[in-house]
């Protein structure tokens, strides 16, 4: 069951946490890091969240990864990442990754992926471009078709059209569905492909993941019992916390850095 985290209380998974040998933190981005914009690429970490990141980066035995369902090229920009960043990149849902001092490793498949991904955006594009408010993400294994900007019914109407197309044209793409989004990728990996490879690259004794929507429960779901899941927002979830917003996510990991540090003194 998850319980809700009141900023500022003590939690005894949360110190727990704080005390494993060789922790990941793994963060989504858009609704953790960053609040939801209508804009997708207008997206950027909140500084206190970004801040605390970059702590519990400094810290022994302590690494934080952002993990996204955007394109590795995208999240690089959303989460104005350079070269020299500490901070772990697992983009496409885990299909892709970016490491400190190793940097982008071949995804594979890329070419076969491109054949399929160009067919598709040439066919969705004029069905999305019909619809006031929706707006194509183009991505390296498939596509993103967003609606924040649009309005319930033109949101139903365009997932509807373009779900009828990948059914007819693309049957053997990946659907996922989230907050105003809807994607469709050649590659399988989810969230949970990159809680294991987090794991097993970094020999974590620990995970906390944090994830506000419906694909971040593929991640929730692996975890194991020296995990820590969190919830960002409503909705049902296998995490054990839940905060209300990425604000407050600044909070829990100001929390955890400070237990951590303490532990490490």
């Amino acid at each position: 069951m998850t319980r809700s985290w009141t900023p500022g209380t003590p939690d005894a998974d949360l110190s727990a946490i704080a005390r494993t040998p060789r922790l990941v933190v793994a963060l989504d981005f858009d609704g953790v890091a960053s609040p939801l914009v209508a804009e997708p690429m207008a997206a950027r970490a909140l500084p206190e969240v970004a801040a605390q990141a970059s702590r519990l980066a400094s810290l022994p035995d302590t690494l934080v990864a952002y993990v996204s369902g955007r394109s590795l090229h995208d999240l690089r920009e959303i989460t104005e990442h350079d070269d020299a960043s500490p901070i772990v990149l697992a983009g496409s849902h885990g299909a892709q990754y970016w490491y400190p001092g190793i940097g982008e490793l071949d995804s594979g498949s890329e070419q076969t992926a491109g054949e399929t991904r160009e067919a598709l955006w040439e066919a969705a594009r004029p069905i999305i471009d019909r619809y006031e408010g929706a707006e194509f993400e183009p991505k390296t294994f498939g596509m993103g078709v967003h609606t924040r900007r649009a309005d319930r019914e033109t949101e139903a109407q365009v997932f509807a059209e373009i779900d009828a197309l990948v059914a007819e044209r693309f049957p053997g793409l990946r659907r996922r569905a989230g907050h105003r989004v809807l994607e469709f990728s050649s590659r399988t990996e989810g969230k949970d492909a990159a809680m294991a490879a987090l794991r097993e690259h970094f020999d974590a004794t620990g995970i906390l993941f944090a994830g506000d929507d419906v694909t971040d429960e593929d991640a929730m779901r692996v975890l194991q019992d020296d995990d820590l899941g969190v919830r960002v927002g409503p909705g049902e979830s296998a995490a054990a916390l839940r905060v209300d917003s990425p604000q407050q996510i600044a909070q829990l990991l100001e929390t955890l850095a400070d237990e951590r540090a303490a532990r490490q003194e």
